[in-house]
């Protein structure tokens, strides 16, 4: 097979994309305007005799699907590389092996590993590097720079924002335009609603633009009040495929003419809207996939109508879920539904009080019952109870229930909700037992994304000067794992004991704990990565539909083959498969396809 150098000069101008079908020069797109037409000059394909003629001069490997020539791969033709947190990394590696372009893809060290093994199974080379996209995104820089390879970016390019862009196009074809109210779309770059935007701003002005954050990933809202790109000093992980800590330039500058509103929502309204999804339709979205939902039901809700009629549409991708993440989802789901309520009810700790509790509570559902003896007077009970009111009538219902509770002055029971506390839904649900006098006890709340050696990490860094009174762990299939501690330490050593929580920087830590028992949040700045890993990037003309690579050298690194799947700091493959073991067109067998990305969204 002729390699890259092989190719004649001929093909330049046989190929239709540089020089014009007919040898007049092609329309450039313009930036300036919201047409998609504009972002998108794809020519249509070549005449039967053209591509005879192109047959006739350009090797076989260098045609695209569509006919022409790709002369640019032909001059670069060493891969290309690209950065991701889901669904743009599988669309490049699919994309890649049918085009037969060797793809390196860098995903977060927290990603879970449905994404980047469904990556590895469409052939592409993973690299696992940086605490969050952005960490990602500088080591695809750096990867592109050193090795030549061609990066193509998640959201903030013109082209990419046209393809996400089509699917506003097919959203006008499926519904009632003139109908049609709104359109909801998850944000993280700003990709999917910028190229969405475009196309029915154009086609139809009057429906609304609406995207959906996750708010401790809001970039985009705080840019537009800003009326400026703003960087986040850190994201939460939780809705991993939009976790990014600033929007893209072009992004921005399109979302600024487009975009109508920007909605925040909480992990509770994500997990309600994955239910929602599965009850109807018995399909799995990710958080991120469930962002748009979420903000329509929260701007529904906001924004009522009498009208029968009303459409309005939530643009839905992604099932990149891991299965242990599902049982966090259905057990926080009935809190973002405000179908169930926790709640702290503190009681005489006398004969029958548990009875009198249970009957105000009737005929409500309980849910959840946690309780431990800890003094002679007071008992404090952790109740969760269903609530089965319409949504609009839930806080009613809620006081009402309330008010039973704590209606009669001779019970002597106080209640406090807690549903909307972080730290009872993940911590004090799972504490059974009476306080303890500890002496200069001090609650802290740890947040980190989930990887192995985390926790012994976290331990190891405090069990040589101060003493743990009290620790509450759970993997609940989450990328964030949550940890309530205790931790013995006398006024005087508070400075130095909270030197050595910031010593906790291993790579993937969010730095952020809360002093729970004051109340109060400091913040921890994100630790420098050690070390970064150099993936081995010298490719050669590729006769097959998946790269295999081959062994580079240098006065620093010797190594006989370059994984399939690296991960940063080791150098094995960890998919238990031979890099490049498939034959040529071999279906990855997934089942799955190129979708929109969630870090263009």
């Amino acid at each position: 097979m002729a390699g890259p150098d092989s190719v004649p000069v001929d093909a330049v101008m046989a190929n239709g994309i540089e020089n014009g079908v007919n040898g007049h020069s092609p329309r450039q797109p313009s930036l300036s305007g919201l047409s998609l037409t504009e972002y998108s000059a794809n020519p249509s394909p070549p005449s039967e005799d053209h591509q005879a003629r192109i047959r006739n001069i350009v090797p076989e490997e260098f045609i695209l699907p569509n006919g022409h020539p790709d002369v640019h791969r032909a001059h670069s033709w060493k891969g290309v590389v690209a950065c991701s947190a889901g669904n743009h990394a599988q669309g490049v590696a699919y994309s890649a092996r049918l085009l037969k372009i060797p793809a390196t893809i860098v995903m977060p060290q927290g990603t879970p590993s449905i994404k980047h093994r469904n990556v590895s199974r469409m052939g592409g080379c993973v690299v696992l590097h940086g605490q969050d996209f952005d960490a990602a995104k500088e080591e695809c820089k750096r990867l592109q720079q050193v090795h030549g390879l061609i990066d193509i970016p998640p959201f903030d390019d013109p082209y990419v924002i046209a393809g996400q862009g089509t699917i506003g196009m097919e959203l006008l074809r499926q519904t009632n335009i003139q109908k049609l109210e709104a359109v909801f779309c998850c944000v993280g770059g700003g990709g999917l609603i910028a190229g969405i935007g475009v196309y029915i701003k154009r086609i139809a002005p009057h429906v609304k633009i609406i995207g959906v954050e996750a708010e401790d990933a809001n970039a985009m809202v705080q840019s537009l009040i800003e009326k400026k790109r703003v960087v986040l000093k850190e994201v939460g992980l939780f809705a991993d495929g939009a976790a990014v800590k600033t929007v893209g330039e072009e992004t921005f500058r399109i979302a600024s003419e487009v975009v109508d509103e920007v909605i925040n929502v909480n992990t509770d309204e994500i997990c309600a809207a994955i239910k929602d999804v599965f009850e109807d339709t018995r399909s799995i979205v990710e958080p991120a996939g469930a962002l748009s939902l979420a903000g329509l039901k929260k701007w529904v809700a906001a924004n009522p109508s009498s009208d029968p009629n009303r459409s309005v549409v939530a643009v839905t991708s992604g099932a990149n879920m891991n299965f242990d993440r599902l049982r966090f989802v259905a057990e926080r789901a009935t809190l973002g539904e405000g179908k169930e309520a926790l709640l702290c009810v503190s009681i005489p700790e006398r004969p029958g009080a548990f009875a009198e509790l249970i009957s105000n509570v009737m005929p409500h559902a309980v849910t959840e019952f946690s309780y431990r003896y800890a003094t002679d007077e007071v008992a404090n009970v952790l109740v969760g109870i269903s609530l089965s009111g319409a949504a609009s009538q839930r806080a009613a219902e809620l006081q009402a229930l309330t008010d039973r509770i704590t209606g009669d002055p001779n019970a002597k029971m106080t209640v406090t909700d807690l549903s909307g506390d972080e730290l009872a839904k993940s911590h004090v649900r799972y504490l059974v037992g009476g306080r303890s006098d500890v002496a200069h006890e001090r609650l802290y709340m740890f947040n980190f994304p989930e990887r192995p050696g985390a926790l012994e990490k976290f331990l190891r860094t405090l069990r040589l000067r101060f003493n743990i009174s009290l620790f509450q762990y759970r993997n609940n299939g989450s990328d964030v794992g949550k940890i309530l501690a205790g931790v013995q330490c006398p006024d005087a050593e508070v400075p130095d004991l909270e030197d050595r929580l910031r010593e906790i920087g291993f790579a993937g830590c969010l730095g952020r704990y809360r002093r729970s028992c004051e109340n109060a949040a400091v913040i921890i700045p994100p630790p420098i990565p050690s070390g970064a890993i150099d993936t081995l990037l010298r490719g050669r003309p590729v006769q097959s539909s998946v790269h295999t690579p081959t062994p580079h050298n240098d006065s620093n690194t010797a190594t006989t083959a370059r994984p399939r799947h690296l991960v940063a700091g080791g150098t094995g493959a960890r998919d238990g498969r031979t890099p490049g073991s498939r034959v040529a067109g071999e279906d990855p067998g997934d089942g799955t396809a190129a979708g929109e990305g969630h870090e263009g969204a």
